[in-house]
């Protein structure tokens, strides 16, 4: 059995994932949003993409020295994104689905510190989606630019708030970590299968 403690760690590296998730009703039509930083949020973009995703990953999450790991799953096409999160045992904890009607998640156990699915899924996106579906959502003045094998987002006054690090795997550039300066967290990304 997870002890209570493990269960909170497996909620904060959820609630990291989804960073600020909103649940939404099937009819709600209006795109999810999340925080950039305090008081900065944004729309996320369509949830279409292509080529389609359909990937494994364990994540590691580290906040305050201490880290803990989660399974993900991802599927995303030009219809839908589908992202489902497991404990290290196989219980699943969480399954969102973005599609043009809007955000609609399940939580399977219902934790108090467990972040929105939104925000865990703007990270999310902002890992594999292209620039140019971010750049008409970002605020005026923020900025989000591929540097080499990096993926830079810069808030107005050019400070560095998300760090996303790639690797060329199977001729595709899949990101392996994630570091949130502002919030301060920072996420390892390890890739499951090929």
């Amino acid at each position: 059995m997870i002890k209570p403690q493990r269960w909170q760690w497996l909620a904060l590296i959820s609630l990291l994932l989804l960073n600020g998730c909103q649940q939404r009703s099937h009819d709600d039509r209006a795109r999810p949003t999340a925080w950039l930083q305090p008081g900065v949020r944004v729309n996320l973009p369509p949830p279409a993409i292509s080529p389609a995703l359909n990937v494994q990953q364990l994540l590691t999450g580290s906040v305050n020295g201490n880290a803990q790991s989660l399974v993900v799953l991802l599927t995303a096409d030009e219809n839908q994104v589908k992202l489902v999160g497991l404990s290290s045992v196989g219980i699943r904890l969480f399954l969102i689905r973005y599609d043009q009607q809007g955000l609609h998640s399940e939580q399977s156990i219902v934790l108090p510190q467990l972040p929105s699915a939104s925000q865990v899924l703007a990270d999310v996106m902002l890992s594999h989606w292209p620039l140019s579906a971010w750049q008409a959502q970002l605020p005026r003045g923020w900025s989000l630019a591929d540097v080499g094998d990096k993926r830079e987002l810069r808030n107005a006054a050019g400070k560095l708030v998300t760090e996303i690090h790639y690797q060329q795997r199977n001729g595709l550039r899949e990101p392996i970590s994630l570091q949130q300066h502002v919030f301060n967290y920072h996420i390892t990304i390890q890739h499951l299968g090929d």
